[in-house]
């Protein structure tokens, strides 16, 4: 599924995301400057969390309250390999059953839970941006 949007319209990318009943763990693929922190900071406002949030980039997770649990936002972009996001306990999130958002996926194969969705954003013309869902 697929769905193109500027970061005006970002909101309704956001609900197009959530309609499409996604798995609670979700890896986000995109190049760098593509939109992956803005659009995860949306989804976040838009399951209810009130503070603000920002990305986890030195400290590869951030954590935020929603009315219905947990949504917790890695960045394993600085991650050496896998043994250290273990080291930090990715897997006691990743299995929590609370919404998991990791960008730099990539980094960490092998921990990624078999059922999770992937979420792509690709910069197209213009500052288009083409989020497709698998």
């Amino acid at each position: 599924m697929t769905y193109c949007f500027d970061l005006t319209t970002i909101h309704e990318a956001v609900q197009f995301f959530l309609d499409a009943k996604p798995q609670r763990v979700v890896v986000l693929h995109g190049e760098m400057g593509a939109g992956k922190t803005t659009f995860i900071k949306e989804v976040a406002k838009a399951l209810g969390v009130k503070n603000t949030t920002s990305s986890p980039t030195f400290s590869l997770v951030n954590e935020y309250e929603t009315a219905d649990g947990f949504i917790y936002h890695f960045d394993v972009y600085r991650l050496k390999n896998e043994l250290e996001a273990l080291d930090f306990g990715i897997e006691d999130y990743l299995y929590s059953g609370h919404w998991c958002f990791i960008e730099w996926a990539e980094k960490i194969p092998n921990l990624i839970p078999e059922n999770h969705t992937v979420l792509s954003i690709e910069t197209l013309e213009d500052g288009i941006r083409q989020l497709t869902i698998t």
